[in-house]
C-alpha cells in the first residue's frame, strides 16, 4: 500500500512538473479532454436540469390525468384532413360525462383561447395567458394559492366575474399593494380578484401560472358563445385513485361514442390523451439528446485520449535515462509501469476537473440570469471524473508499457 501510494505522490509530482515546464504542449495535449468531458457533462447537467424542471412542473398534476378533444398532443394515425372535421367538445358533453363515468374523480371544462390585455387603473399588461375553466380545475391541477381562494361551483357555474391571477400580474399590477378585492379590466369587463397563486417560475409545457388569469368558464361562454375559431374546448379528467387509466379512458370512449352516436365500425371522432403518455415521449426525447451529446463528445473525448497518449510516449522519450537509472537501481518493471499510468491518469483527470469547473461556473451564471435551475449533480460529477480516469488508462498503457520494458543498460546510454 505505501508502495502505490509513493507511486501516487512521484506521478503527481512527474505530471505538475510537465505542466509547469511544458505549458503550451500540455496545454494542447489536454484540451480535447477539457473540452470532451465539458461537452458530455454540460449536455447531461442541462437534461438533468430540463428533466428535474419537467417533473417538478408536472407533479402536481397526476400522471393518469386525461385530455378528451378533437385534437391529439401526440401523433396520430388519422390523417390530418380527416381529424380537422372532428367537432369540439362541448358543455353539455362536460356534464353528461361528470355524470355517466363514475370511475373519474375529478372532470373539468377548459377553453384554451388567446392571450388578452389586463388593466388595473393606469397599469396594465399585455400577453396574458387566459385560462376559462370550472371549478373543478382546481382540484386536478392542485394549485396552490398564496393569498385569497379560487372560485367555488356556484360563482363557475354562473359565469360570475372573478379571477385568479399569477404572480408576476399581481406584482406588474398591484406592485406592494393586495390585489385580492381588487377590481381589474379583461375583455372590457370589471373582474374581481379573489385569489393570487403563488410563484411557479419559467414553465416548460406553455406560459407559467405566474402570467395567467384563471376565470369562470362559464363567463367566457355566455359573452363569446360556444362556436368561435379562437376557442379550442377541451375536457380533463381525473380518474378516481386506483383506477385503471385505460379502463377509464374505456368507459369514457363508450359513453360519449353512445352519446354522439357513433356508429359501430366507424371511427372516433375525438381524442382521449393520457398524461402518462406524454411524460414518456418526454422521457423519449430526453434520452435521444443524451445519446446525441455522448456521441459529439465522443469525438473530442477521442481527440483528447490521443493528446495524452502523444505527452506520455514524449515524456518517456524524455526521461528515457531516468527509467534506466531507476531500473538499474532495482525498480521492477511493475513500477515504472504504474508510475507513468498514473501521471497519465493525473494528466486526464485535472484536463477533466476543468471541463467541469467550466460547466459549473456556466450552470451558476446561467441560474443566475434566467429563471432556471441549471444542476450539476454528484452522479455527473462522478461520471466525468470517471470517463477523465478511464481516458487516462486507455490513453497511457501503450507509453506505460513501452517504459516499464526498456533495457536498462540501453536507456542508460541513450541519456549519455
Amino acid at each position: 500500500m505505501l508502495l502505490y501510494l509513493r507511486l501516487l505522490r512521484e506521478s503527481l509530482a512527474f505530471a505538475m512538473n510537465a505542466l509547469i515546464n511544458n505549458k503550451l504542449r500540455t496545454f494542447l495535449s489536454l484540451l480535447g479532454v477539457t473540452i470532451g468531458i465539458f461537452s458530455i457533462i454540460a449536455v447531461l447537467a442541462a437534461v438533468d436540469s430540463l428533466d428535474k424542471k419537467i417533473k417538478s412542473d408536472l407533479s402536481k398534476v397526476d400522471e393518469n390525468t386525461m385530455y378528451l378533444k378533437r385534437f391529439s398532443f401526440a401523433p396520430s394515425e388519422i390523417p390530418r384532413w380527416k381529424r380537422q372535421q372532428f367537432p369540439d367538445v362541448t358543455y353539455d358533453e362536460y356534464q353528461y360525462l361528470k355524470d355517466a363515468v363514475p370511475s373519474a374523480e375529478y372532470m373539468a371544462y377548459q377553453i384554451f383561447t388567446k392571450s388578452e390585455m389586463v388593466k388595473y387603473e393606469a397599469n396594465s399588461v399585455s400577453n396574458v395567458n387566459m385560462v376559462p375553466v370550472s371549478h373543478e380545475f382546481e382540484d386536478i391541477q392542485s394549485l396552490d394559492i398564496a393569498s385569497g381562494r379560487f372560485y367555488n361551483e356556484s360563482e363557475a357555474n354562473s359565469g360570475k366575474a372573478v379571477a385568479v391571477i399569477g404572480h408576476e400580474i399581481a406584482k406588474n399590477l398591484f406592485g406592494d399593494q393586495d390585489p385580492v378585492e381588487k377590481k381589474i379590466r379583461i375583455y372590457g369587463q370589471r373582474f374581481t380578484v379573489i385569489g393570487v397563486l403563488k410563484k411557479q417560475g419559467e414553465s416548460t409545457f406553455g406560459p407559467s401560472n405566474d402570467i395567467t388569469i384563471i376565470i369562470p368558464v362559464n363567463f367566457l361562454r355566455r359573452m363569446y358563445g360556444d362556436n368561435n375559431n379562437f376557442m379550442t374546448p377541451v375536457i380533463v379528467i381525473k380518474p378516481m385513485p386506483g383506477a385503471d387509466p385505460e379502463g377509464v379512458k374505456a368507459d369514457i370512449t363508450q359513453k360519449l361514442r353512445s352519446y354522439r352516436g357513433i356508429k359501430a365500425g366507424d371511427i372516433n371522432n375525438f381524442m382521449i390523451d393520457i398524461l402518462s403518455g406524454f411524460t414518456d415521449l418526454i422521457d423519449g426525447i430526453i434520452g435521444q439528446m443524451n445519446v446525441i451529446g455522448w456521441i459529439i463528445s465522443g469525438f473530442s473525448l477521442l481527440v483528447g485520449g490521443f493528446g495524452i497518449a502523444n505527452i506520455m510516449f514524449v515524456s518517456v522519450k524524455e526521461r528515457t535515462n531516468l527509467i534506466g537509472i531507476q531500473k538499474a537501481l532495482g525498480a521492477k518493471n511493475k513500477f515504472i509501469l504504474f508510475q507513468f499510468l498514473f501521471e497519465a491518469v493525473i494528466l486526464s483527470v485535472i484536463g477533466g476537473a476543468v471541463g467541469m469547473l467550466m460547466v459549473w461556473g456556466i450552470a451558476k451564471v446561467l441560474t443566475n440570469a434566467l429563471d432556471f435551475e441549471f444542476i450539476l449533480s454528484l452522479g455527473n460529477v462522478i461520471i466525468g471524473t470517471g470517463l477523465a480516469t478511464f481516458i487516462g488508462l486507455v490513453s497511457g498503457i501503450l507509453p506505460a508499457i513501452a517504459a516499464s520494458k526498456l533495457d536498462p543498460v540501453e536507456a542508460i546510454r541513450s541519456g549519455m
